[in-house]
């Protein structure tokens, strides 16, 4: 399914804004990435190692948005761990729908219904109510903020976040398209922030996805789809373009992204005018062995590496100040 919106073009004057991070945390539980969803995974050990990172978001006054799923709400060790950051303003809680292991449990557990906007309108309302509810119970207040696990929005997905009165939506992912996986396509959407109605319920705040390279400003939808192409991505287009500086699609994170990756897609957008930048990574890849991308010791050096270097250039070479989900909708 194709995503799109009808929301007006809310922040013309956003190219006028100092260039402004804010840092999103997929919250959840621990699982094999290469095996099929299993209910009965439900470990989030690895929660409980973000003191490190924390560390370096204290440095740069940085104040994540931990988006946390239904395994995570539950645990009242995790709910008590997470209090205390709240406590001390070091953090916002969001909510994040992981369909397999948020109840109602009335669909197969298999890839199609791993993406919440497949369910049908019922199911996906009753498991939005599940979450918005457990995390109301744990932490005293309604989530205002709302992220689909694995980007799965569905074509009910919104207007269920405004009968719930969610305020800011961040699930879209820019120049990508999830529909071989039977997932969504995000090709042609704003990598900007917007509203998606005229009544300003609620906005969308993008993961930051993007162009650099030479290419970089000419027509990025077209170019986002070479990666949803079977014939391109088998003749290795990407792959081509990428190699020679002309074209490459980079992610703000420092999961498989390098530093230097980072730094060209940052420069790109900023000198393209993009003022908003969405920084995301899972916590399960705070402890070695649950993500394919910290898998040992040295892998995680290298992780939170990566996130303190883009913090520092952020600040020190593009100018940047850090923000977060709820200010930008302030």
């Amino acid at each position: 399914m194709k995503i799109t919106h009808s929301g007006a073009d809310a922040f013309p004057d956003l190219v006028d804004r100092r260039p402004s991070l804010l840092v999103v945390v997929d919250t959840e539980e621990e699982f094999d990435w290469t095996k099929p969803f299993n209910r009965e995974k439900r470990g989030i050990s690895s929660l409980f190692e973000s003191n490190a990172i924390h560390d370096i978001f204290d440095k740069f006054g940085v104040r994540p948005t931990y988006c946390i799923d239904q395994c995570v709400a539950e645990n009242t060790a995790a709910v008590e761990f997470l209090s205390n950051f709240v406590s001390m303003g070091k953090c916002n809680i969001g909510a994040q729908l992981h369909p397999w292991v948020t109840p109602p449990y009335e669909e197969e557990v298999n890839d199609f219904n791993s993406y919440q906007g497949n369910l049908p309108e019922t199911l996906e309302r009753a498991k939005i109510q599940t979450i918005t509810d457990t995390i109301h119970q744990a932490f005293g207040e309604r989530p205002q903020i709302f992220k689909a696990g694995r980007y799965g929005v569905g074509p009910n997905t919104i207007n269920l976040l405004q009968e719930f009165e969610y305020k800011i939506d961040c699930s879209f992912v820019p120049h990508t398209s999830f529909h071989q996986d039977g997932g969504p396509s995000f090709i042609g959407v704003k990598d900007q922030p917007f509203w998606f109605d005229a009544a300003q319920n609620i906005i969308e705040i993008p993961l930051s996805r993007g162009f650099s390279g030479g290419l970089a400003s000419v027509w990025p939808s077209a170019w986002a789809g070479i990666y949803d192409s079977h014939t391109a991505l088998q003749i290795r287009v990407p792959g081509i373009l990428s190699w020679s500086g002309l074209l490459e699609r980079v992610a703000l994170t420092p999961e498989g992204m390098s530093v230097s990756e980072q730094k060209r897609l940052i420069r790109s957008m900023v000198s393209r005018g993009k003022r908003i930048f969405s920084l995301t990574y899972h916590s399960s890849s705070l402890a070695p062995g649950h993500t394919p991308y910290v898998r040992s010791k040295e892998d995680l050096e290298t992780f939170l590496h990566r996130i303190e270097s883009i913090l520092a250039f952020f600040r020190d070479e593009i100018g940047g100040e850090f923000t977060s989900l709820d200010e930008i909708r302030e």
